[in-house]
């Protein structure tokens, strides 16, 4: 009985640890709800009348109106880092520039309106911001890099082994056209039944791509805000030396986004943890920035394009993360736009009667017209070839958009 006692104390507090990670959780997810439905539904308005078959066409080669293109597609397209992954692969494979097609990438993922409205809500509007100016900044850089040091022997290998078709994650989501060619202005093809059938589809499948990173970014933020102490953050970013501290964040950041396992928006909430406890802004940004070079992507690379350009993709693009965000903490240093109050949102769960839960309930009810609309059309048989290759016809629009 003695040990029953004594155990029972430390169940409870792991019991009280557990709930109150959860409660962060849910808490940040209760804000950021009606933002991500948002993001999505814009999202899927623009790719509904956005064709696939067409960037191909645009991305010929890596001149700088044709990089100014291929970053305004990918800020059209799916926010899913593993998504923006294997679109980028097919565009090289049926004729895109590979640097054209590095850029795209890098903008489907940073960015998309979705990342932008939630870096809003939890970390405030400098960091959107930072975010937009030091997203192309990082495709510049990206693309000078590329044209010093990239060869076309290289180039060649990944094109070979591009070709070989090794499976990645979501592969069938990322050939998936639904987009909609009918004659007529913007409006009109939005509001037609095509339109509606491509926009509900794009919106749910885009969701489906993304729910594992956005889950699990909010559960390792909340586990990270209830049982890690700021202390050993503020030691970490070496906080309490201010200069050091603004050069170390950028540089260590995309290392430990690295090692975090989440992309997409999905790391939002942990850059919201990290920047409370210590990191500097740019340490914030070159932490978002990196959600293309986690593990399982970087071994999706390796899989895509082989070992050598893998890792040439590892370097290249973990220069241009850290001196994105080092350039953007010491420009808005020098313009004054530095956020410097250390209170991102994130908080214990508490739903109350304010504009958050209205405008909840409100874009629930969006979403769930979408998701009746999708289920309507067959949607549920392209949730099942998500992760597919692009094989039949079941990768093409849905049967009610044809």
């Amino acid at each position: 009985m003695t040990g029953y006692w004594t155990a029972m104390p430390l169940a409870l507090d792991i019991a009280t640890e557990l709930g109150d990670a959860l409660s962060f959780a849910f808490g940040m997810f209760w804000e950021i709800l009606w933002a991500l439905i948002l993001g999505f539904g814009l999202s899927a308005v623009v790719q509904a009348v956005v064709s696939k078959g067409e960037m191909r066409r645009l991305l010929p080669d890596d001149s700088p109106r044709t990089i100014v293109r291929a970053t305004l597609l990918g800020a059209a397209s799916s926010s899913c880092s593993y998504a923006a992954v294997a679109l980028a692969r097919s565009l090289f494979r049926k004729g895109a520039n590979f640097t054209a097609a590095m850029a795209f990438q890098f903008a489907s993922t940073n960015l998309v309106v979705e990342l932008g409205i939630i870096m809003t809500l939890i970390l405030g509007w400098q960091f959107t911001l930072g975010e937009f100016v030091g997203g192309p900044l990082m495709i510049v850089l990206l693309a000078v890099l590329f044209r010093l040091f990239l060869s076309q022997r290289l180039v060649e290998e990944a094109r070979r082994q591009a070709e070989r078709g090794a499976r990645g994650r979501m592969e069938g989501h990322a050939e998936m056209d639904m987009s909609v060619k009918a004659e007529g202005s913007l409006w009109q093809r939005l509001r037609s039944p095509p339109g509606f059938t491509a926009t509900a589809s794009y919106f749910v499948m885009d969701w489906a791509s993304v729910w594992i990173d956005v889950t699990g970014g909010l559960l390792v933020a909340g586990a990270l805000t209830a049982w890690v102490p700021n202390s050993f953050w503020q030691s970490l970013f070496f906080s309490s030396h201010h200069t050091f501290a603004k050069l170390w964040g950028p540089l260590i950041a995309p290392l430990a986004a690295i090692l975090s396992f989440v992309c997409s928006i999905g790391n939002v909430p942990l850059a919201a943890v990290l920047w409370n406890g210590g990191i500097s802004f740019g340490g914030v940004l070159s932490f978002i920035f990196a959600d293309l070079i986690i593990l399982p992507i970087l071994d999706i690379y390796r899989k895509y394009y082989g070992w050598r350009m893998a890792g040439f993709l590892l370097a290249t693009f973990y220069a241009t993360m850290a001196a994105a965000g080092l350039t953007v903490e010491f420009l808005f240093q020098g313009l004054g736009l530095t956020r410097t109050q250390r209170n991102a949102k994130v908080e214990m769960a508490s739903v109350h009667w304010n504009y958050t839960t209205i405008l909840n309930i409100i874009f629930l009810a969006i979403a769930a017209v979408l998701v009746w609309r999708f289920l309507r059309t067959g949607g549920l048989s392209m949730l099942r070839t998500m992760n597919e290759p692009p094989e039949s016809p079941a990768h093409g629009a849905p049967a009610g958009a044809r």
